[in-house]
């Protein structure tokens, strides 16, 4: 036989009005959305990093040459008012670090980046491409 469970629709009403907190904004714990696109002579990565300075960012090579990329967000909103004394101050630091695996054909000490229009883009050049050798070898 199961255990009769007692639900008492007052109870959790009352915490969920206190407790509700919908209308404060969360902090956004996921990672930026990237884009990578390739074209014939580079390949290139978009974060999406809206409201980032410039000085929060921080792209790398590791020392096993893999791409690490770096961004702190620190944001702090005040609301004060000399009449009131408010109780609520809203701090928001995000981190965001990600290393990838780099293609074969970049050229390491090329790699550039910038940010604009909140989006950090990272360039990344390719290697010019070899060219293919083809010979008949006389066999003796």
């Amino acid at each position: 036989m199961l255990p009769v469970m007692f639900k008492n629709s007052w109870f959790p009403t009352v915490f969920d009005d206190f407790l509700n907190t919908d209308f404060m904004p969360r902090a956004n714990s996921t990672a930026p959305a990237v884009n990578v696109k390739e074209s014939e002579k580079a390949y290139t990565m978009e974060l999406a990093a809206p409201g980032i300075k410039k000085e929060y960012c921080r792209v790398a090579i590791n020392d096993e040459g893999n791409l690490t990329i770096s961004i702190e967000n620190k944001q702090e909103h005040k609301n004060e008012d000399k009449h009131h004394h408010y109780l609520r101050r809203e701090f928001s630091y995000s981190n965001y670090e990600q290393n990838y695996v780099l293609p074969d054909d970049v050229v390491k000490d090329r790699i550039s980046a910038k940010v604009e229009d909140g989006i950090l883009t990272i360039t990344m050049p390719k290697t010019e491409p070899k060219q293919k050798v083809t010979k008949a070898i006389e066999v003796s």
